[in-house]
């Protein structure tokens, strides 16, 4: 298995198709519907806040909150090295930048200042129309200040599209660089990741950077400084473009599913016990010692599920359909929207004094069909479909085609 490379007459069999990743991908993604709503409901620092936000459903945010986006890193990783395996590097790099970039700029141009909008109303009490929100938004205006000042221009949710460009530009300048050479170095990480190690050795990598850099680095998803997210996110990315390489890798993985399993849930009932903990009252005390073993932890758990979710999915979801073709394609437009659509209508909610469950019940439904909603324009529409990360709409040729062997068209994914 070798990378494509300019002068070879013809480049080698594509990576098959891991229809069962994109499974977890679209899984993953439609997670972050229901956390964002939840995000609304909880004590943590958000845009909007709901007047009942408490710690009630806290325990079960931190569920997901350790694995979630890894996961979609590790997964965006496979894909692009799939992508990789029959695209040279700089070709693979304009095909990305052309779904990543444009999306990214569009959003904060136009889908991501409506958050901005409810939120300087809300936390600062603006009082102005939106216009003129809008010329300040697109003068780089900081004067929206409380416990720090709001960015602006932003990009919010989007953080995520940027990152994984970064990500993108720095695997296209390894596989230039290295060329087949990541293939053996894929085999190499193959020879070392058998039974356990599967999971203790990622986990290993992960738990050092996160007790070394998080508190020199705190998260900020400002992209210049994010160091420490750099070092976890990256590292998974990486690590998913080199597992993509390693034949009969995901049958190991799928073996570990029920530990792996375990782990997390053990890791999840370990990190809500640290955090009911009062940490000022533990400061300067022989407890304040348990913060790195449990930052050790918290990426055990973190790995742990992203194998138990990858291991459970290549058992029961490899397999393909029109569901899985349709929402292949939808949920790179679903993830650019939902965000906004919760923001705005939990801010046009409040005044209707719901009770928070019918409320939040409220919010997922007209979220995930508003959604949905702009999907279906926005695949309809070849003006549109760029700025949502679509490529150019199949002709009835190529459709026909890719029913009697969907595999063949399996080539880029959005994210």
């Amino acid at each position: 298995m070798t990378t494509f490379r300019p002068q070879d007459a013809n480049p080698p069999a594509p990576l098959p198709r891991y229809h069962f990743l994109d499974w977890v991908r679209i899984i993953a993604f439609f997670l972050l519907i229901l956390f964002h709503v939840g995000m609304y409901y909880v004590t943590w620092d958000w845009h909007v806040k709901s007047p009942h936000a408490s710690e009630t459903l806290e325990p079960f945010m931190v569920l997901s909150t350790p694995w979630r986006l890894s996961l979609l890193f590790l997964v965006s990783g496979v894909a692009s090295s799939c992508m990789l395996a029959k695209l040279r590097p700089l070709v693979f790099l304009r095909k990305r930048s052309w779904r990543l970039l444009i999306p990214l700029m569009f959003g904060m141009l136009v889908i991501v200042p409506p958050q901005s909008y409810c939120e300087v109303i809300e936390k600062l009490g603006y009082a102005g129309s939106y216009a003129d929100f809008m010329g300040l938004y697109l003068r780089g205006y900081h004067g929206f200040c409380k416990d720090g000042c709001l960015i602006l221009p932003t990009w919010n949710h989007l953080w995520f599209v940027a990152y994984l460009w970064v990500y993108t530009v720095v695997l296209a300048l390894l596989m230039l660089v290295l060329g087949p050479r990541f293939d053996r170095l894929a085999a190499r990480l193959g020879r070392v990741l058998e039974g356990w190690k599967i999971i203790v050795l990622p986990a290993a990598v992960l738990a050092l950077a996160r007790m070394l850099m998080l508190d020199r680095f705190p998260i900020t998803h400002a992209l210049v400084d994010d160091w420490y997210n750099h070092a976890h996110y990256l590292t998974v990315f990486l690590l998913g473009a080199l597992m993509a390489r390693v034949p009969g890798l995901w049958p190991r993985v799928a073996a570990l599913r029920w530990p792996a399993l375990a782990l997390a849930v053990t890791g999840w009932a370990a990190i809500i016990i640290w955090y009911a903990l009062s940490h000022d009252a533990i400061a300067g005390t022989r407890w304040e010692l348990l913060v790195h073993p449990m930052r050790a932890e918290y990426a055990l758990m973190a790995w742990s599920a992203m194998v138990a979710a990858c291991g459970f999915a290549y058992r029961h979801l490899d397999r393909d359909g029109p569901a899985r073709r349709y929402l292949t394609e939808a949920v790179f437009p679903v993830y650019i929207l939902h965000q906004t659509l919760i923001v705005v209508l939990a801010h046009a909610f409040k005044p209707l004094h719901r009770a928070p469950g019918l409320e939040a019940m409220l919010l997922v439904v007209l979220v995930t069909a508003g959604s949905f909603a702009g999907f279906e324009i926005v695949r309809r529409v070849p003006l549109l479909r760029p700025l949502f990360g679509l490529g150019p709409r199949a002709s009835a040729t190529h459709r026909a085609a890719a029913a009697v062997t969907p595999a063949a068209s399996a080539g880029a994914k959005p994210a």
